[in-house]
């Protein structure tokens, strides 16, 4: 009975920490060290379709930490990222969307870390801004990466 209660604590806490990945697919990875034992560090590429804008698609490379703690998860992955991001189709807005949002997010280490996307609007250019970058619970990275969308004038960006 106490295994059971523990086990459904850490769950509570690991998903009030976030622990679910985000929605995305992996497009590609590079090694960049080899590790005798576990996986080779590398930098791995996902695609992220923006879940309130249809056609556009962003693409983050970050630094996936291997060896022994990275193939069993517990290792931290350095804050650098970057971003491009794309009109991969039409544009189109389902609803209004805030004026600055976060789009995306996944962890980057067991607990404290994560990588964050934020959509901001430029509405006086009619384009939509997208930024990641990384924190943590205590201290978080002011590295960052941002990548713009124009969209056409005959689409003005509906905004809460």
């Amino acid at each position: 009975m106490k295994a059971h209660r523990l086990w459904l604590a850490s769950a509570a806490l690991l998903l009030g920490c976030g622990y679910a990945a985000a929605n995305s697919e992996t497009i590609g990875s590079v090694d960049t060290v080899f590790k005798f034992i576990g996986p080779d560090h590398k930098i791995v590429v996902d695609a992220y379709d923006d879940p309130k804008v249809s056609g556009v698609t962003c693409y983050v490379s970050r630094a996936k930490t291997g060896g022994i703690k990275g193939g069993l998860g517990l290792a931290e992955d350095r804050s650098e990222a970057s971003i491009s991001c794309q009109a991969t189709g039409p544009i189109g807005f389902a609803a209004p969307i805030k004026q600055q949002e976060e789009v995306f997010t996944e962890r980057t280490s067991l607990l404290f870390k994560r990588l964050r996307v934020v959509r901001m609007v430029d509405t006086t250019r009619n384009t939509l801004v997208y930024m990641t970058y990384s924190d943590r619970v205590i201290e978080g990275s002011p590295q960052n990466s941002v990548a713009a969308v124009p969209v056409p004038r005959s689409t003005p960006i509906p905004v809460k």
